[in-house]
């Protein structure tokens, strides 16, 4: 029996198993409830969800973040009483936006906000299934406009939300694979058949391919089609006619190009699968790097808040290979993320062989071994490993790094794994860090400053498996890091590339820096007292600012489009370029960053170590030793002696540099 080269048949068997959680457990997949596995249903509203605090009653504290608005996608019930009635009398009401039209007979999915002013409990069904509301209280749900709903068994009507519409066709061709957004009136998208309904983090429906054909109302609707960071928008509004198809030709234009250059772009975070409300499977990954034409995914697999690891079973099968819809232009691999909450998240390309550790800590599950232990597991000749979205805010000291000591991902063990060369980069961009002056950013520099050599990289944390989810279900590739490969793009060259921080990480703006005309990664050898040529240029509407930065901190800035600057050199000493932009299509969340990799000046053989970088180290690895002691789930004073070791190990390093 000939299997699907995309599907075979152990991933095919865990596709079906993770559809059966799905079934029996919503979007979370039954995972224990942590609280960003607790959030999950109400990421679908980021802008209302980033208003919110983790606390007991999640639905409560929704409906307080709304303060009386509904988002689009969402419908409120509005539980009261009639005023001119008595109180028991109530009041149900619905709000909402346009009617979705509605162009065949059957139920429309409705996210549901069951929202109680009453000073009493309710109980609220859906299909049969029972609900209880406290007083004063709320619940969402997902239900559908065919769903039989009764609020202490008074029937609530859903069906008003669509509207009968006749239907027409449109079929859609660029010449190459794109990204889609097909909407009508009222902001309503519209997909190929089969098609998940996805939308990005901005609340715009998208779908990837070419030559494609979908059915839409007979009224105007607005097609728009790009092609990830390297394209532009192209944009019109048909009205097609009922019962008949209508072509509509139309492409992006290219911004620039950066493989003619040899500088390709990847994803080094993304998940297939992480929970959600569907199952993706592998074909949703090639069209999503086709339509988005990134040239590198790594699709990684990890686990979420238990022992599960979603996408083991492609990663057993694929280890080491080209994942099948790889081309010259394009390279797909599954790799791995490795967990810790405490210490940090590593993700590793290009690796070959399963790994024996995935994550620890979670459950009762011991903070051992260290993640210097794990991340020397890890290393192989091809493959490249980064510290995952590591910090989270503005930071301006080591104790903002350490923190509480709360898990939430805060890459604290990075001092140790880049001290002992463990790791080769740093997620200067993702998805949790977007403020105009990145905390991750401050955070790369100061360690780059104390001798560790780091590569720029960036991580989007994609989740192919939600189509509607604050960033995560934005398309691949909304974030990259860009490598300049010698010779044809593979796994491999492009792992060497990052292994030689020959980067630099972008949300759109292509970014170029050279010294003495030597670019991100490459190392000036001097005997001091030379003065060398700096250069930083780059390409995008979205620029508003560029620096060129040192260790000791900004050399020169300007609007751009470029700019230059002159560079005494006595010391050893690295250059990094900044740019930073406004809202721009091409940055979710509202802004503009992209950030080189140094191109580094050693003098007389001495690589840089700038002592209060050094020293901004070493406090930082008292701090950690600290938190260990107080805050890692460790069962044996051996295993507390293996953190603490490295925590030594790491610090007569900084020391030797000072």
């Amino acid at each position: 029996m000939n299997h699907d080269p995309m599907m075979p048949p152990q991933v095919e068997r865990a596709l079906r198993e993770y559809r059966a959680l799905l079934s029996a457990h919503g979007m979370t997949w039954g995972e224990p409830p942590l609280g960003y596995v607790r959030m999950m249903p109400f990421l679908r509203f980021p802008e209302e969800a980033d208003r919110m605090s983790i606390r007991p009653d999640l639905d409560a504290e929704f409906r307080d973040a709304l303060d009386g608005e509904v988002p689009r996608g969402l419908v409120a019930l509005r539980l009261t009483t009639d005023g001119r009635r008595p109180e028991h009398c109530l009041e149900p009401r619905l709000e909402h936006g346009p009617a979705r039209p509605l162009l065949s007979p059957g139920p429309v999915p409705v996210t549901l906000l069951v929202d109680s002013a009453l000073p009493h409990p309710v109980e609220v069904t859906a299909d049969g299934v029972p609900y209880g509301i406290a007083a004063g209280g709320a619940r969402l749900l997902d239900v559908t406009t065919a769903t039989v709903l009764t609020v202490d068994g008074a029937a609530v009507d859903l069906s008003g939300l669509a509207r009968p519409a006749p239907a027409a066709r449109l079929r859609l061709r660029a010449g190459f694979p794109c990204r889609w957004s097909v909407t009508s009136p009222g902001g309503h998208g519209w997909y190929p058949e089969g098609v998940p309904e996805r939308r990005d983090n901005d609340d715009v429906p998208f779908f990837h391919g070419d030559d494609v054909v979908l059915t839409v109302p007979a009224e105007p609707v607005t097609i728009r089609v790009t092609r990830g960071m390297e394209y532009g928008v192209a944009q019109t509004t048909v009205v097609p006619r009922t019962g008949e198809e209508t072509l509509v030709g139309l492409a992006p234009q290219r911004l620039y190009d950066a493989a003619a250059l040899g500088w390709y772009g990847a994803d080094l975070h993304v998940h297939m699968n992480w929970a959600g409300d569907l199952v993706a499977a592998p074909a949703a990954a090639a069209a999503a790097q086709l339509g988005e034409d990134l040239h590198v995914l790594n699709l990684v697999a990890g686990n979420i808040a238990g022992e599960r690891v979603y996408d083991r079973e492609a990663l057993q099968h694929w280890a080491g290979r080209d994942l099948p819809w790889s081309d010259a232009g394009h390279v797909a691999r599954m790799g791995v993320e490795y967990r810790n909450d405490l210490f940090g998240h590593v993700h590793v390309f290009g690796v070959a062989v399963p790994p024996a550790v995935y994550h620890t800590g979670f459950g009762t599950d011991a903070d051992w071994p260290p993640n210097a232990a794990i991340c020397g597991d890890l290393r192989e000749p091809r493959a490249v490993l980064g510290y995952a979205h590591p910090f989270h805010g503005p930071i301006s000291s080591p104790e903002d790094v350490v923190g509480e000591g709360t898990r939430n991902c805060t890459g604290r063990a990075l001092v140790v794994d880049a001290a002992l060369g463990l790791v080769d980069g740093v997620e200067v961009l993702h998805f949790s860090d977007l403020s105009p002056v990145p905390g991750t950013a401050e955070v790369y520099r100061r360690l780059v400053g104390a001798g560790n050599r780091l590569a720029a990289l960036a991580g989007t944390d994609t989740m192919l498996s939600f189509t509607r989810q604050d960033t995560v279900s934005s398309p691949p590739g909304w974030e990259r890091v860009y490598a300049r490969v010698d010779g044809p793009l593979g796994a491999e060259s492009f792992a060497e590339a990052v292994r030689r921080g020959r980067t630099f990480a972008t949300t759109g703006p292509w970014l170029e820096l050279t010294v003495n005309g030597l670019g991100p990664g490459e190392t000036l050898d001097l005997d001091g007292g030379e003065t060398v040529a700096v250069r930083a240029r780059a390409v995008g509407t979205e620029v508003e600012h560029i620096e060129i930065r040192t260790a000791a901190g900004v050399l020169a800035e300007g609007p751009g489009p470029e700019i230059t600057a002159s560079l005494p050199v006595d010391d050893a000493d690295y250059v990094v370029a900044v740019v930073r932009g406004g809202p721009h299509p091409r940055s979710p969340r509202g802004r503009a960053y992209a950030h080189t990799s140094p191109v580094y000046l050693d003098v007389r053989g001495r690589h840089v170590a700038r002592e209060e970088d050094v020293r901004w180290c070493l406090r930082w690895l008292d701090l950690l030793d600290e938190l260990v002691r107080a805050r890692a789930r460790l069962r044996t004073r051996a295993q507390l002696r293996d953190h603490l070791d490295l925590v030594e190990k790491a610090r007569a390093v900084y020391e030797s540099r000072v």
